[in-house]
């Protein structure tokens, strides 16, 4: 679980509503303008969660969905199955960095924040911060990372993410895991610019 919302980079944050009718779009589009387009680097997803709380299984469910899905162009790692969460974070990359040379890493893991931003979906350079909220030390993830505002921060985050609304955080996931399949669908072969991102915006 990460509770920071604050991203350093080129395009600060990107905040997509996960029941806008483009949602997957979008988020496909934000995936492509981030990884490397033409690179030897292995493009790998690491779900970060558990299915013991429900605000904090947004993470294994995208996993378990992207794995029905069985990408050709990314790996995916953490699901329902096997999990990724405090207890096994660092072994589990330190286990993906013996597979894959370099690997190009997304995070993906469920947030709180303001209530105007639940059922936000944000993508942002720089790693997500699990254990964050719960002042817990742990590694950080990703080259660049994709987080999922599940429920209200500020008070006993903890019993808030136990009482998260399951259809709220499957819905997040199912859009997740959509952008994540059509992205996969056009890399490498789609090689999207800052120049392309512009032109298509005007056309919008």
């Amino acid at each position: 679980m990460n509770l920071k919302t604050g991203f350093f980079d080129r395009r600060s944050k990107i905040s997509i509503p996960h029941d806008d009718s483009t949602a997957s779009d979008q988020l496909a589009r934000e995936i492509l303008l981030n990884i490397p387009s033409v690179s030897r680097r292995p493009i790998v997803f690491v779900c970060i969660g558990t299915d013991r709380s429900t605000g904090d299984s947004l993470g294994p469910l995208v996993g378990s969905l992207l794995e029905e899905k069985r990408l050709q162009s990314f790996y995916v790692y953490g699901t329902l199955d096997e999990p990724i969460h405090a207890v096994n974070l660092a072994d589990k990359l330190r286990e993906i960095n013996r597979i894959h040379v370099n690997p190009y890493i997304i995070g993906i893991d469920a947030c709180l924040g303001r209530i105007k931003n639940v059922g936000v979906i944000q993508v942002g350079n720089g790693p997500v911060k699990p254990g964050a909220g719960v002042n817990k030390e742990l590694p950080d993830v990703g080259d660049i990372h994709i987080t999922g505002i599940v429920n209200v921060s500020g008070f006993m985050e903890f019993f808030v993410l136990q009482n998260t609304r399951l259809n709220l955080v499957m819905r997040m996931a199912k859009t997740i895991a959509s952008g994540i399949f059509e992205a996969s669908l056009q890399y490498p072969g789609q090689n999207w610019t800052e120049l392309d991102w512009v032109e298509d915006e005007k056309t919008n």
